[in-house]
Order: structure tokens, then sequence, then C-alpha cells
């Protein structure tokens, strides 16, 4: 799932980049403009995958064992 999400934060990040540069929409230009059903669609899941982004940063992370915290002082 995180890699599935990371590929489709990519692909909005593209996207936006290419909107902000060139003023070019790929994902409309490919898939029948903005209001089209498939865009729709598209850019749901993007958003999604960026809400799921969010969870990522917070998540904890596997570390060594010289780093894991054990509660003692």
């Amino acid at each position: 799932m995180d890699t599935l999400s990371l590929i489709l934060i990519v692909i909005g990040a593209l996207n936006w980049g290419l909107v902000g540069i060139f003023q070019f929409d790929l994902v409309a230009a490919m898939f029948g403009g903005m209001s089209g059903v498939v865009s729709r669609i598209i850019y749901t899941l993007v958003g999604l995958a960026g809400i799921w982004g969010i969870t990522m940063l917070f998540r904890k992370r596997s570390r060594p064992a010289f780093m894991q915290d054990d509660g003692e002082a």
C-alpha cells in the first residue's frame, strides 16, 4: 500500500509541476479534461494517496537496537 501511495504521490507532484511550469495538466490531457470521469478518479486516488502519505510521516520506524528507547535513564 505504501509503494502504491508513493507512486501516486509522485504522479501528482509531477502533474502539479507541469501545471506550475507549463500550465499543462497531463492527467486532464490524457483522460478527457478535468471534469472527465477517469480524470476525477485519478485526482481522487492521488488525493487519498496524499492523505496516506501523511500517515507515513508519523509512523514509528524500526531503529537499530542501540537507538531503542527502553525507558531506562
